[in-house]
């Protein structure tokens, strides 16, 4: 990507949306659940929203942290064009605190992104063509925090045919997440647990509002496929598990459900990966409740990495690792019996 006329420090925080003025000078941003009401200075608990003179401003927009090029299996999407290379990009931030985060060196940072050169929403879409890319996610840190430039980016891309998705938490207001389905092709929300206590102990969020983006995001016919990091003593049990899958069965039992295997990380070191036997046993709840596409990720060699015709059973997909081995799909239906598989597939 070009850096000509890239600015550091001199390019001012614009506005943001989704806030409003309260009482004694106050604003209170309405951007996600934690409605957060601020003080001149105050910054949110996103870190990346602050006050400024009587504005929410969004410290993030322009301050891409991570660019890079990745297939969409990565995000993980196994639902939409297999195979297809896509342009990923995040800022610093997020507005959740899990503390068996993955990626916290760039979503659980305090902001010196004013140090991070700026980069217009033009400049983003096009370094996506010139990748050859036709999808452009949203993705690494939270693209809630950076929703005014998650916006704008999206709408270049729609108009220049390119798809767009959101990889998020699903911590976001039905306002600012209605808007962006009108964008979004597809989305992967990571469904971190089924109760709200761990949500408020190990996330500092809540587990409500995250069903309701699920719902809303199949409801305005959005791609949705959900990624579970199933972590040794904190979500894996089997009853917690049952409910939750029963949960998307509940939404559409063609809800691709990852199940990812956890690696100590974060604040989380007092336990190991997640066992083979666990990944197992979610693997058949889900079977259980009804899920047709269950998928296991962080595990090499596993054949529930690939995509199977709910009626016949045959292999429509076959992947290893992110790699697609073999797309047999006909015009998105089975080879085999003719079922058609839900998914954007062209």
């Amino acid at each position: 990507m070009e850096s000509k006329g890239d600015v550091f420090s001199t390019q001012p925080a614009p506005t943001a949306r989704f806030w409003k003025s309260t009482h004694g000078n106050a604003v209170q941003c309405n951007l996600c659940p934690h409605n957060c009401l601020l003080k001149e200075g105050g910054t949110g608990l996103c870190r990346v929203r602050k006050v400024v003179n009587g504005q929410l401003v969004s410290l993030v927009y322009g301050r891409p942290a991570a660019m890079g090029v990745d297939p969409i299996e990565k995000k993980p999407l196994f639902h939409m064009l297999p195979g297809a290379p896509t342009f990923s990009y995040a800022t610093h931030g997020c507005n959740l605190r899990c503390s068996f985060c993955q990626n916290h060196s760039l979503s659980q940072v305090d902001s010196s992104v004013r140090a991070v050169r700026f980069v217009k929403p033009q400049q983003i879409v096009q370094a996506a063509a010139d990748d050859g890319c036709k999808i452009i996610a949203h993705t690494y840190s939270e693209p809630t925090i950076y929703i005014e430039y998650a916006l704008d980016i999206a709408r270049l891309a729609r108009e220049q045919g390119m798809k767009n998705v959101f990889v998020s938490n699903g911590f976001i207001s039905p306002e600012p997440l209605r808007e962006a389905c009108q964008l979004l092709d597809g989305a992967n929300i990571d469904l971190k647990a089924f109760q709200d206590a761990t949500y408020q102990e190990h996330c500092n969020g809540r587990l409500e509002p995250v069903l309701d983006t699920i719902k809303m995001l199949h409801s305005e016919g959005v791609l949705v496929e959900v990624t579970t990091l199933l972590v040794p003593g904190l979500n894996d049990g089997p009853e917690e598990l049952s409910k939750l899958a029963g949960f998307l069965a509940g939404v559409s039992r063609s809800v691709p459900w990852h199940i990812s295997r956890f690696h100590p990380d974060f604040k989380m070191l007092d336990r190991g990966p997640t066992s083979l036997e666990s990944l197992q046993q979610a693997y058949a709840i889900g079977k259980e409740a009804g899920l047709q596409h269950i998928y296991v990720g962080n595990v090499r060699g596993n054949d529930s990495e690939s995509t199977f015709c709910p009626s016949c059973d045959s292999r429509v997909i076959w992947r290893a690792g992110f790699s697609i081995r073999d797309n047999g799909l006909v015009d998105g239906r089975c080879p085999s019996c003719n079922t058609p598989i839900p998914g954007i597939w062209s």
